[in-house]
């Protein structure tokens, strides 16, 4: 039978992986979700739709996969849990970035309610700003883990999401989602960082 509370609380939270490309956020989430299983702990994932490079399930580069329900939208989550007979699961959310701005709100609701949230996704998008939709979960969430790259010039820690095209760094203007791999980004330093056109402060 599940154990409906492992955790020695009846208290939900919200803990956040972020980091930018290839810091191994969706491996550190499968680590934990993995911890979830030895203790016999009912867990949902969920990842947005828009991110195609693995159907209905979240991978990480190291080759650990699970299972995941595909959304649209935040608010789908909730939905979702209302046709489930499980007891209080883990909420586990991949790539949030991709999903809309009533995420921290749907996140502090589950915790609210006793669900254990963990949310994994980039915290600055290529331009090296805020993503929105990880602004209100950062704001809520008991714990942040920020996780870093390695810098593919300097190898310094890499914070920051290089985005490519046609081997040349991607212009400020370009469309702010634009889902890839390593055809399309890499990790970089503070410094070696590179945005043309990007407006000064």
């Amino acid at each position: 039978m599940a154990k409906t509370n492992a955790f020695n609380t009846p208290k939900g939270w919200i803990e956040v992986i972020c980091g930018p490309m290839f810091s191994c956020k969706s491996e550190e989430l499968l680590r934990r979700l993995n911890r979830l299983k030895y203790a016999d702990v009912d867990y949902i994932v969920f990842k947005p739709k828009v991110d195609t490079r693995t159907k209905k399930a979240v991978k990480s580069r190291d080759g650990r996969i699970d299972k995941a329900i595909t959304i649209k939208s935040s608010k789908e989550i909730i939905k979702y849990l209302g046709k489930t007979n499980l007891d209080n699961p883990v909420i586990a959310i991949d790539e949030a970035q991709f999903l809309d701005e009533h995420l921290g709100d749907v996140c502090e609701r589950l915790a609210n309610k006793g669900h254990i949230v963990y949310v994994a996704g980039l915290d600055l998008d290529f331009r090296g700003e805020p993503f929105k939709p990880m602004l209100r979960v950062l704001a809520y969430a008991e714990k942040i883990t920020k996780l870093t790259a390695i810098c593919t010039e300097c190898g310094a820690a890499g914070t920051r999401t290089q985005r490519i095209i046609d081997g040349k760094p991607a212009s400020y203007h370009s469309p702010l989602i634009k889902v890839g791999n390593v055809e399309s980004y890499t990790a970089r330093c503070r410094f070696h960082h590179e945005v043309p056109d990007k407006p000064k402060n």
